[in-house]
Formats: structure tokens, sequence, C-alpha cells
């Protein structure tokens, strides 16, 4: 038996995006975004509210990273969705937080988060506040590499669970992707 929700925005796992943006006078800000994924290739698509202090310096400088919240940081990823910069303009220094210029594009990298893609804008939409941007670059700390490639056990992304309000750490192996599944294929 299944239990009926109606319509929800549930769906596992939903990623915990750490947005960071330049405004019109070089200051850092970032914020907490849930909604968004991979969109296409080399694109990422992310579903951000007009009124949002990021979004005006997003569409302003059309550059912005994105790093991924991670287990050792979760109170200051927290802290940045939940305090605005439009009240609070200095809140990436007190979430404890420091930043440096992206390599390939004109927004902050925020040193605490070890994965971080450079983006720019390729298109937002004001009707559904969905904003689509190429990947112009990915990079990783060397502490959450092996092998150099990047670890999800070292980096220990967050998920954010929408129907209980927790952060979960994603982790455990459970299976090999394009290989698995060929158990299932008859000869």
């Amino acid at each position: 038996m299944k239990t009926n929700f109606g319509k929800q925005t549930f769906m596992y796992p939903m990623p915990v995006l750490i947005i960071a943006t330049y405004d019109e006078n070089g200051n850092p800000d970032a914020m907490n975004a849930a909604w968004g994924g991979i969109h296409d290739t080399n694109q990422i698509g992310i579903c951000l509210a007009a009124d949002h202090k990021t979004t005006k310096n997003l569409l302003l400088k059309k550059e912005f990273t994105v790093s991924m919240a991670n287990a050792a940081n979760v109170a200051a990823c927290d802290y940045v969705g939940i305090v605005s910069a439009n009240i609070e303009p200095d809140k990436v220094k007190k979430a404890g937080f420091t930043v440096t210029k992206a390599e390939f594009v004109d927004a902050p990298v925020i040193n605490e988060l070890p994965m971080c893609l450079e983006c720019r804008l390729s298109s937002y939409d004001a009707k559904s506040d969905f904003i689509v941007a190429d990947i112009i670059n990915v990079s990783a700390d060397d502490s959450v590499l092996t092998e150099g490639k990047i670890d999800p056990s070292k980096l220990q992304p967050i998920t954010y669970d929408p129907v209980n309000h927790k952060y979960l750490k994603l982790g455990e192996i459970v299976g090999n992707a394009f290989s698995d599944g060929k158990q299932l294929i008859s000869e």
C-alpha cells in the first residue's frame, strides 16, 4: 500500500547548493538553494526568486558560483539560507566563510566549501524564477580527491530532506553505475 501526499516538492536526493555572487560594489553574497541540479550537458538549472539579493546580483553580473554544501559546514550553509543579504549585507562573513575570486568568472568562491562550479548565466525566466547557467569550470580542493577524482566520502555533500526539514549526509556506496544492471541483460 502507498500513501498519497498530493502535489508536493518531495524529491530525494535534493542537493544543497550555495550560490555566491558579488554585488554592484564587489561585496560577496551567498545563499542556500535547494531547488537546483544539472539541467543539460554542461548546464545547471536553479529556481531562485527575484527578491533574493543573490538573484539581483546574479542578474547584474551574469556570473556566479555554486558550491556543494557539506557536513562540516551545515550551520554556516543553513545560515546563508535563512538570513537575507537584503537585511544583513555582511552575512558571508557572519557565517564564518571567507572567499577568493573565482578563476574563470567574476564571482566569489567560498574557501570552506571544497567543491565549486563556476557559472555564467544563460537564461532567466522571471515568470518561473528559473535560471539556466553554463558551467564554465568545476574545481575541488585536493583534500576531497582520491586518485585525482572527487571522492564523495571525503566531500561529504549534504542533501535536503523536504519532508522532515533535515539535512542528510550522502555517503555509502550501494552499487556500480553502468555495470550492476548488466547482470539482467540476457545473452
